[in-house]
């Protein structure tokens, strides 16, 4: 069987992705925070590369959502 290679990265690949995404559409992370009903902190801490905060696949769903954009779109490099 052939080794996979796995992004080791995939949380600060998602990261970026979202705030890239975020920022092409306009919106600032307050108003991506009040559209998924979460705290402003804890969307800053989601695009902040310097915290190392995991999040679920909940938050991870309704951010793709809130930004009309497949969960593909936010994993890929």
């Amino acid at each position: 069987m052939e080794k996979l290679n796995f992004n080791t990265n995939i949380y600060n690949t998602i990261r970026k992705n979202i705030k890239k995404y975020r920022k092409q559409q306009g919106i600032t992370s307050a108003e991506l925070a009040e559209i998924v009903d979460l705290s402003h902190d804890f969307i800053r801490q989601i695009e902040s590369e310097k915290t190392a905060y995991n999040f679920s696949v909940d938050t991870f769903y309704k951010i793709s959502v809130a930004l009309d954009v497949k969960l593909d779109d936010l994993i890929q490099e």
